[in-house]
């Protein structure tokens, strides 16, 4: 298991490397892949996937990804409405084949995935988001790492002990202090070996600081969903590590608040 899962941890960071360090066209449509594979893990919880209100968010985040692509962000609120109104007139329509239940997953599960995870592009677009977009990354996996390790050799205080209870106050604060150091790092090392970008060290930190703070409510969401509903994981795609959800759950979450901090900071 340790070997599979270090595998597709490597094949995960090359993708990653790829993908991200191309941007433009090539990220965005990993981006979408991505999230239509999510949205699909999310709706099979309550078996939608195939259903027509599947189909219709589908539509509405492909729908959603081309007017982030062009820069129509004004015409969000929209599509948002529009989208709804369609779930709406399924499940009137449809009627009793359709809950409640499964039109307030699928509405939650197009702004859950596809929108968070869009800002993984939208950072990328920004004027520094070459680097800028690592942070979502430090701030989510480096904080897992940190908090992980800080947990296993002084953790005493559980930190959700029904929800999760191998994690601790201890890992909690350690995986934050720790992104918030990565984040100051990483500051350091782009105006090290970038001499034409200079970066703000602080600012680095503090969105470090932020976004891991916020990366493990991302993780607890994630666990607490699958808790709800008797799941271990969301899905089998990444061997060892799960599905789409369960390796983005904190990058999910995380990557909105890393762009309006670095709108607001830089």
């Amino acid at each position: 298991m340790f070997k599979t899962r270090l595998l597709s941890g490597i094949l995960l960071v090359i993708i990653a490397l790829v993908t991200i360090i191309s941007g433009g066209d090539i990220l965005f449509a990993t981006l979408l892949l991505i999230s239509l594979i999510g949205m699909t893990e999310l709706y099979k919880i309550l078996e939608v996937n195939n259903k027509l209100l599947g189909c219709v968010s589908y539509a509405a985040a492909i729908a959603y990804y081309g007017l982030i692509r062009f820069g129509l962000t004004e015409w969000v609120t929209l599509l948002t409405i529009a989208f709804l109104i369609a779930l709406l007139i399924v499940y009137v329509f449809a009627y009793p084949k359709y809950r409640s239940e499964h039109i307030m997953l699928v509405f939650f599960g197009l702004f859950y995935v596809a929108f968070m995870l869009s800002y993984v592009y939208q950072i990328r677009m920004l004027e520094q988001g070459a680097f800028l977009v690592w942070l979502v990354f430090i701030c989510s996996w480096g904080c897992d790492t940190c908090a992980y390790c800080v947990g296993m050799l002084i953790g005493k205080h559980k930190m959700a002990p029904v929800l999760s209870p191998k994690k601790s106050v201890e890992g909690g604060v350690g995986g934050f202090v720790g992104a918030a150091l990565l984040g100051a790092l990483y500051a350091v090392a782009i105006n090290y070996f970038a001499s034409a970008t200079d970066v703000n060290v602080l600012a680095y930190a503090i969105i470090g600081a932020v976004g891991g703070m916020i990366s493990q409510v991302g993780d607890l969401a994630a666990s607490a969903i699958k808790r709800n509903h008797d799941i271990k994981d969301y899905g089998k795609l990444i061997p060892g590590h799960g599905g789409i959800l369960d390796r983005f759950d904190s990058v999910i979450i995380t990557a909105p608040i890393i762009f309006y901090m670095a709108t607001v900071l830089m």
